[in-house]
């Protein structure tokens, strides 16, 4: 299962592999690279991946991008 958000105005994906969350940037042309130094705990559910992801990455928080935003999933 993958779950897209707009991380204060980055395009990211956290995708579900076996029991692990793999995080992921995301480009306008559908590649995607993944981010290694962002550990998302196993335990969350999909319903906090959004939160989390606010705690870790606030600091780019903006006037224009002021929160997590979860797009879509697959």
């Amino acid at each position: 299962m993958k779950y897209r958000f707009n991380v204060f105005g980055k395009p990211m994906a956290v995708v579900r592999i076996d029991e692990a969350w793999e995080l992921y940037l995301e480009s306008d042309v559908g590649m995607r690279t993944r981010v290694y130094d962002v550990a998302i705990p196993a335990e969350l559910s999909s319903d906090e991946l959004g939160r989390y992801l606010d705690d870790i990455y606030h600091e780019m928080a903006t006037q224009r991008h002021p929160t997590v935003e979860q797009l879509e999933h697959d």
